[in-house]
């Protein structure tokens, strides 16, 4: 689909109507139109694994959770609303809470074994080695609370502002800055935990 023209009803002037954007596409998909879904799944899709993979811990589970949410899209469609909402707003909304419903649904490995599978190798200096620093990040994220989780995989991850990522979490802004400060203090502490049980492991 591609923008048309419109002469106004008042002064003659041709308006420019953008088919293109997510909002008239969404519209076109509760319609019934296939193509625009295809095309709104092509250009949400990568951010939306992205996203899942970042909340739900691996590529495999991140993909059926991607699947499961645009699956409800098509099928729902006709519920979209807008009301000011973005669609990537509700899109993601709906990304993280099926993440979340996903990952409570599954067991998942400890934040101690995820490390020592990693084998972080800590330096004379006491820091780890910029490759398992990753990894190491990657499981004290994964042992965060489902919320937290997300806030940092929005707003770090997903390049999000506190007000946008606040808006797919449905929480205010100062409630999303909330999450973001325990969830950086928890993945400082456990790395720092994780250092001294190195450094101890070392002596």
């Amino acid at each position: 689909m591609q923008a048309r023209a419109r002469e106004g009803a008042e002064d003659g002037r041709v308006a420019v109507i953008d088919e293109d954007d997510d909002e008239s596409l969404m519209a076109e998909t509760a319609a019934g139109n296939r193509a625009a879904f295809d095309r709104l799944t092509r250009r949400h899709l990568r951010r939306s694994l992205a996203l899942a993979h970042r909340v739900v811990g691996n590529a495999s589970d991140a993909e059926e959770v991607v699947q499961d949410a645009f699956l409800q899209i098509w099928t729902h469609a006709d519920r979209w609303r807008g009301d000011g909402t973005r669609f990537s707003t509700w899109l993601y909304r709906i990304v993280v809470n099926r993440s979340i419903d996903y990952r409570r649904r599954r067991s998942f490995q400890p934040l101690d074994d995820a490390v020592e599978v990693a084998d972080p190798a800590i330096g004379a200096d006491g820091l780890l080695a910029e490759r398992q620093l990753g990894a190491a990040v990657d499981a004290a994220i994964a042992a965060l609370p489902d919320r937290q989780r997300a806030a940092l995989s929005l707003c770090y991850y997903q390049e999000m502002s506190c007000a946008e990522a606040s808006e797919v979490l449905h929480v205010s802004v100062s409630a999303m800055e909330s999450l973001l400060v325990r969830a950086r203090r928890m993945v400082r502490t456990r790395l720092n935990s994780l250092i001294r049980q190195k450094d101890g492991d070392e002596k």
